[in-house]
């Protein structure tokens, strides 16, 4: 998967268009359409931003470590059951 197609599956996931995403990062639809076609460099801040304005640290947290979004993301959720389960005891 490519960073500019998570870039876009972040957002989407948040239920935000690209002309939200732009409004709160205060940058031009056009460029938040460069940076999903990996046209336009992402700047760290503006990764943190985007991370925080469709909270995805999931998706942030699986890019540094290297593994599979979907995967980190189905083990989050185990994880999150199990913690439900143990807690009804």
């Amino acid at each position: 998967m490519s960073f500019g197609r998570v870039l876009r599956q972040m957002r989407k996931n948040a239920g935000l268009s690209q002309e939200d995403m732009a409004l709160e990062l205060h940058m031009s639809i056009s460029n938040i359409s460069r940076l999903e076609t990996e046209k336009y460099e992402l700047k760290a801040v503006d990764l943190m931003k985007w991370v925080n304005i469709t909270q995805s640290q999931e998706t942030l947290a699986a890019l540094v470590l290297g593994l599979d979004v979907a995967l980190l993301q189905q083990a989050l959720e185990a994880t999150a059951t199990l913690v439900g389960f143990i807690s009804i005891f």
